[in-house]
């Protein structure tokens, strides 16, 4: 007696052709699926670099703090808080022009406040959820530095308040900045 029956047989080598043709099936679906070429780097990676030795040995703590790893210095204790000389807030890493005094004003929050940027390129925006809170961070466009956050509360003609950190910030007064 044959134990197999013609209908166990079919069941059999139709499942054995299905495995034989389906694997390479899933590997070419797979191989074809991968990008053929290197991923386009997001814009965080086409920021100019600095090695943290380098920026170790030029900042200070503080200033490393706040701008590599996201931190933020006590409220009414940053230098440029209550500061009201004309002239250029630069980025303390990398020198870019971010603000100037004409758009500094007094929002009694603690930290030194802009209702614009310098240029509508030097400064970037991104979702900040960390702290139980939703914000925007504020970075360098140049460099990727963290500045702070900005909030729709600041005055016209902007409704804007960038919230920054000293910490951060390189003043040149208006004097030096003429003369470049």
């Amino acid at each position: 007696m044959n134990l197999q029956s013609p209908r166990h047989v079919s069941v059999a080598s139709v499942a054995k052709t299905a495995l034989v043709v389906l694997i390479p099936l899933c590997l070419l679906t797979y191989l074809l699926a991968m990008p053929n070429r290197a991923p386009v780097p997001d814009k965080a990676e086409i920021k100019m670099e600095k090695p943290n030795d380098d920026l170790k040995s030029r900042l200070t703590p503080e200033q490393f703090y706040v701008t590599q790893q996201k931190g933020t210095e006590a409220p009414f204790t940053g230098k440029y808080n209550d500061h009201h000389e004309a002239g250029m807030y630069r980025c303390i890493v990398c020198g870019e022009e971010l603000f100037t005094s004409e758009e500094k004003f007094d929002s009694h929050c603690g930290w030194p406040s802009f209702y614009a940027a310098a240029s509508d390129k030097v400064v970037d925006t991104a979702t900040d959820t960390t702290h139980g809170m939703v914000r925007d961070e504020i970075t360098c466009h140049k460099c990727g530095a963290h500045l702070g956050h900005v909030f729709p509360d600041g005055p016209q003609p902007t409704g804007l308040r960038y919230c920054v950190n000293s910490a951060s910030l390189h003043f040149e007064p208006k004097d030096e900045n003429a003369k470049k």
